[in-house]
């Protein structure tokens, strides 16, 4: 790789377009993307055009969004031309949907009718939909094909297949009846026909449908691509694991950005207006710190024990954060979950047992270590005063009912959110924790008003 980049370097510096054609000819598409990447604007475009149609094409497809706009801007006309027709349709839909609409319609007008006709129904499909994402390039055989016949099909038809992996039997109508393995076909007679290789078993997505649903359906059927229908079972494309990685990697972006306390970028970090970064960060933080004010109204609440028992105020951090941690740890263990289909809402109360049991060893070993500190410190100091073993006695007890309480309202608010429609993303780390600081403060001084009652209160 360093070779390779060394000699494009030297070949692009020179001018020497013959030695920078065969250079760029020998590497894998992804690679001349990762390559001209890292390229000054003009060498990239420079380099871009000594490559043959196809493979300028195959690296279009991976370049990043805003170097792809670049390239069109610097590009021939007709050479845009080729390009976007020999794009893959699932690629190019994904660029044509990203540009302004007039810049679409002029690119579109570029196309092959054929193409275009292709661009035009992908681009129909809702947004975030499985028929943005699916591709018309793959191949169909009939059932009553012999095995022999099918493969000279695949043959003359299979050059600009997305995939080969499988291929997919229709009848008269379109509509699909099964998808075979390649494999399957290559072992089997050649006097057999096609339907004595079906086992009448397959997964099919439909078009219209959200492409999460794509993601799940490809974890689950261990393939590397699955069929497109309408809703009248109509086979209208394929989708391929290429694409279903980049949903995956998204959502599992936004997920995780949501989790954080915050709305979803949607845009790369380095990428998004400062404006609307601090949009998307500020709302959630505005709601957060609103909440964390009941905290402070929670401590004006209990103001007199605090002046009676200032002993108790030296606690509240632990207490607080030790309910806020347990209630993390349960949102972003049940949330994970969910995503992987492991839990649905019907498994609601099996996990609020789970967490009951969870919560009351989690919180009795966070008790005991709080007992025993206490009682440790009142060995060799006078800090906690006469009655240390009774405030010991509380902080101990206080942490099991907010650990309790912190992982009951963890593991419960994402099945809440998800049963009112909402995305259980939402339930984020801060979100648990600012709920439990409040409630926490209650438990902890609750606890406190009947264990100290006639000592310290």
């Amino acid at each position: 790789m360093p070779q390779s980049s060394e000699k494009l370097e030297a070949a692009i510096e020179t001018r020497n377009f013959a030695e920078l054609r065969d250079a760029l000819d020998n590497l894998p598409p992804f690679e001349i993307g990762n390559l001209m990447a890292g390229m000054a604007a003009d060498d990239r475009v420079l380099a871009f055009r000594v490559l043959p149609r196809e493979l300028a094409a195959d690296a279009f497809e991976y370049l990043p969004f805003d170097i792809q706009q670049e390239l069109l801007k610097s590009l021939g006309q007709e050479q845009v031309a080729a390009i976007l027709n020999e794009m893959a349709p699932d690629d190019r839909t994904h660029l044509l949907d990203e540009l302004p609409g007039n810049v679409t319609s002029q690119l579109l007008n570029l196309l092959t009718p054929t193409e275009r006709q292709v661009a035009v129904q992908l681009l129909g499909y809702p947004e975030s939909s499985i028929g943005r994402l699916m591709t018309s390039d793959y191949v169909r055989l009939r059932p009553d094909w012999t095995t022999e016949y099918a493969l000279g099909h695949i043959r003359r038809h299979g050059h600009d297949s997305e995939t080969l992996n499988v291929v997919y039997v229709i009848d008269d109508g379109g509509k699909l009846i099964d998808d075979i393995r390649i494999r399957k076909l290559l072992l089997a007679s050649p006097d057999a026909p096609v339907a004595d290789v079906m086992d009448d078993t397959f997964i099919s997505l439909m078009a219209t449908d959200d492409q999460e649903t794509a993601v799940d359906a490809m974890r689950r059927s261990d393939m590397t691509a699955l069929p497109v229908t309408d809703s009248d079972g109509v086979l209208v494309g394929i989708v391929t694991i290429d694409d279903v990685l980049d949903v995956a990697a998204a959502e599992a972006t936004e997920d995780i950005q949501k989790f954080g306390g915050m709305e979803a970028l949607d845009e790369p970090y380095l990428k998004i207006a400062f404006f609307r970064m601090v949009k998307k960060r500020a709302g959630w933080l505005v709601i957060l710190f609103l909440g964390e004010m009941l905290t402070a109204t929670a401590m004006g609440f209990f103001q007199h024990e605090i002046e009676k028992a200032v002993v108790l105020a030296l606690f509240v951090p632990l207490i607080i954060s030790s309910g806020g941690n347990s209630g993390s740890q349960a949102a972003t263990l049940v949330i994970r979950a969910m995503a992987l289909t492991e839990v649905t809402l019907g498994d609601w109360w099996r996990v609020m047992h789970r967490e009951v049991f969870t919560g009351i060893a989690l919180g009795s070993i966070l008790g005991a270590i709080g007992f025993f500190r206490i009682a440790v410190w009142s060995a060799f100091s006078n800090i906690y005063g006469e009655h240390w073993l009774l405030v010991a006695l509380t902080v101990g007890v206080s942490l099991i009912g907010i650990v309790l309480w912190g992982t009951l309202s963890g593991s419960m608010l994402p099945f809440v959110l998800r049963r009112v429609g909402l995305d259980p993303a939402t339930s984020s780390a801060p979100f648990v924790a600012t709920l439990v600081d409040v409630t926490g403060l209650v438990i902890y001084f609750g606890v406190a008003m009947i264990i100290l009652r006639g000592t310290l209160l």
